[in-house]
């Protein structure tokens, strides 16, 4: 599996950088650590346990629909839902993203965001 030894998987999705956490305190790392306030995020809805998932935006642009469903086909494989037919993800700016106090290790609490329903997949992550 490429990106060995870091915190996160890495995709290259049409021209955006794809970054996926492996355990809950690798998505704590990756949403607070390494997620620019303009990155999107995504996890799966309904509290089912999963991967934090980054869309690197450096340059704020508004990321094409068709990126966000494969970053979101990618939190739904990266998940307990993966067996599931369809799987909603909650998607939102890295800025919405927020840590409760005392909240244990890949637990967050969202403002603004939307969420989208897709079927989860896997592709070939870049190595890195």
């Amino acid at each position: 599996m490429a990106s060995k030894g870091r915190p996160y998987r890495t995709f290259q999705v049409d021209g955006f950088v794809v970054l996926v956490g492996r355990a809950d305190e690798d998505n704590d790392h990756l949403t607070f650590r390494v997620a620019e306030p303009r990155d999107l995020w995504l996890h799966v809805g309904g509290g089912t346990a999963g991967s934090h998932v980054v869309v690197r935006n450096p340059e704020g642009l508004e990321v094409p629909r068709p990126v966000i469903e494969r970053a979101a086909a990618l939190a739904a494989w990266y998940s307990k839902a993966r067996a599931a037919r369809r799987v909603e993800v909650v998607y939102c700016q890295a800025s919405e993203v927020r840590k409760p106090r005392g909240a244990p290790a890949g637990l967050v609490e969202l403002g603004r965001h939307q969420s989208i329903r897709v079927q989860p997949a896997q592709f070939e992550s870049k190595g890195e």
